[in-house]
């Protein structure tokens, strides 16, 4: 059991995908890190806010004895449009890679051509010839 285990521990699908993944999880980071630190304030500056605070008050909340906000309902539509492009940035760069991927692979020649044989007619001429004699 152990030994099928790591045949398929070591196959070479799996190993890809898990390095995929490590490296797809450290590009979120980054990816996410560009985003809020870059992005973010650039698009903040259109609606003199920080980006990911904006926010959609429906409720106003009251103020506690330690002075935080309770009870407030709002919908947070900054910080979902925050992760909304950091997905199209992660979208695109996979799309990239995965185009760069397909352009270097070998590409496969096509089949030989099967050698043609007679067509219907011939053959049909040559059975009527066949037919006369």
């Amino acid at each position: 059991m152990l030994k099928e285990f790591k045949d398929f521990a070591m196959k070479g699908n799996l190993v890809d995908i898990a390095v995929g993944f490590v490296m797809g999880a450290a590009f979120n980071k980054v990816v996410a890190s560009f985003t809020g630190g870059i992005v973010s304030p650039l698009i903040g500056l259109i609606f003199n806010a920080d980006f990911k605070d904006l926010k959609y008050t429906i409720t106003e909340g009251t103020m506690n004895d330690a002075g935080e906000k309770v009870g407030e309902v709002a919908v947070m539509y900054g910080e979902f449009l925050t992760n909304v492009i950091d997905f199209i940035i992660v979208a695109f760069v996979m799309f990239m890679i995965v185009k760069g991927v397909n352009k270097m692979k070998k590409k496969e020649e096509p089949a030989p051509e099967a050698p043609k044989g007679p067509t219907t007619e011939e053959l049909l001429t040559e059975i009527r010839d066949a037919l006369k004699k």
